[in-house]
């Protein structure tokens, strides 16, 4: 089994978000090379299922400049790890003000495994009951609806929701039967 060697790594941007580093590689040929990595935490992703249908939240995604429909998801400050279910709750919480009775995880997921280490924890919340969100300063114009299988499936057709973790999540969840 071939594999590429680290010889050094520097980093070149960091907050708390995100660290992106510069590392220099040696392939197996023994030529070099670099490599820009993304380092952010591992996130955790929320299905909440109800009814056959699901709970999406829309909010203004800066980085594409346009709302964007989505299943709930996040991670820690400040890069921080922790507990997936605990995160997965919290989340949900927090962006939908539903709280869980069940949350079962159903997988694990590379985000982009070509350019960043981050992965996400996929959960399905059921036994849903709703209370206050909890939604932080970034989260202000976040609102959320109520969608039928057949209308997640159409929205994805339609390019309404291209967020790549809530597409697989969703492939995810139907693999397993669910």
């Amino acid at each position: 089994m071939s594999s590429i060697r680290q010889v050094s790594s520097r980093v070149v941007y960091e907050n708390p978000w995100i660290l992106v580093r510069e590392d220099e590689i040696e392939r197996p040929d023994g030529s070099r090379g670099i490599y820009g990595v993304v380092d952010r935490p591992d996130f955790a992703l929320v299905i909440p299922m109800q009814d056959d249908g699901f709970v999406l939240v829309e909010e203004y995604r800066y980085p594409i400049g346009r709302r964007a429909w989505n299943f709930p998801q996040g991670s820690r400050p400040n890069r921080a790890d922790g507990d997936p279910e605990e995160l997965a709750r919290e989340e949900l919480v927090q962006e939908t003000g539903l709280r869980a009775g069940t949350m079962r995880h159903i997988g694990f997921l590379h985000s982009s495994q070509g350019s960043s280490t981050q992965g996400f924890n996929v959960f399905v919340a059921t036994d849903l009951k709703q209370g206050p969100h909890e939604r932080e300063p970034e989260e202000q114009d976040m609102r959320q609806g109520f969608f039928s299988r057949a209308q997640f499936r159409e929205m994805v057709l339609r390019g309404q929701i291209t967020d790549d973790s809530s597409v697989a999540a969703y492939t995810l969840l139907t693999l397993r039967g669910l």
